[in-house]
């Protein structure tokens, strides 16, 4: 899973590089966080990883207050997050997480997108299914001794840690990214970026021609405005070291 999780990473990372871009789906994000838990990052934890992440990527102070006060003052249209489910040609499973203000408009260009390169957009439940959610912290390896407290955090959800020279990030069930959080600021260990993921069962290999079709269908849609994440279980990496075996062996302890 380890080397499923850094290529989904590297793909967000090159998809948010347009600066303006990052900050308006972050900005997104921490709205629809203060509409469901509250302003207070004490209380949030999800709003207080959110307000990190932004720092990461060197957000002004001023954005994030102004995507929190829009939130409180309803001074912006209702956001709210969506997820639509359907299938590319050759029975590839896509995923889309949105924020929106018009459902409508939403889930029309995404119906759109899918039947213009021959897939379909299904009903609520028809692939989410095929994917585990988990919880992930990319941590600064000078603040921690992983090695000393890997067992420890196994208690609060820790599934895996992919190790590297600066940073490494832990991955971790879902339901425990309350607990592994609290943990990790217990322990003063740095958290450069975290959220949330979706990982698929297993990934299904298609010829070089086919899977470039399906890729060009996900960059249309990642490039609409609405939309935060696109998850899919094409094969995209050339070599995959038996990532299907070690996927489908975290799954189960999800």
């Amino acid at each position: 899973m380890g080397r499923a999780f850094e290529f989904r990473k590297s793909r967000k990372l090159k998809r948010w590089s347009t600066m303006s871009k990052s900050f308006t789906k972050l900005s997104k994000e921490i709205q629809i966080s203060v509409k469901e838990n509250g302003p207070s990052p004490e209380s949030n934890s999800k709003l207080r990883a959110l307000i990190q992440n932004a720092k990461s990527i060197n957000m002004p102070k001023d954005n994030i207050e102004r995507a929190i006060n829009k939130s409180i003052n309803k001074t912006k249209d209702n956001l709210k997050k969506i997820f639509l489910e359907g299938y590319a040609p050759f029975g590839i499973a896509i995923l889309v997480e949105a924020i929106t203000d018009n459902n409508n408009r939403t889930v029309a260009n995404i119906r759109s997108y899918f039947k213009k390169e021959n897939g379909e957009l299904g009903k609520s439940g028809s692939v989410d299914y095929l994917f585990n959610k988990i919880a992930y912290f990319e941590i600064s390896n000078n603040t921690v001794d992983l090695e000393k407290i890997e067992l420890e955090l196994i208690d609060f959800g820790l599934l895996e840690i992919i190790s590297k020279k600066k940073y490494s990030t832990i991955i971790g069930s879902y339901e425990n990214f309350n607990s592994l959080q609290l943990e990790l600021e217990k322990r003063e260990v740095e958290i450069v970026n975290s959220g949330f993921d979706k990982i698929p069962n297993n990934l299904i290999s298609i010829d070089e021609e086919k899977k470039n079709l399906i890729i060009k269908l996900i960059n249309i849609i990642e490039n609409d405005e609405d939309v935060q994440n696109v998850y899919h279980n094409l094969n995209i990496l050339k070599k995959i070291d038996n990532l299907q075996q070690v996927i489908y062996v975290i799954s189960k302890n999800l």
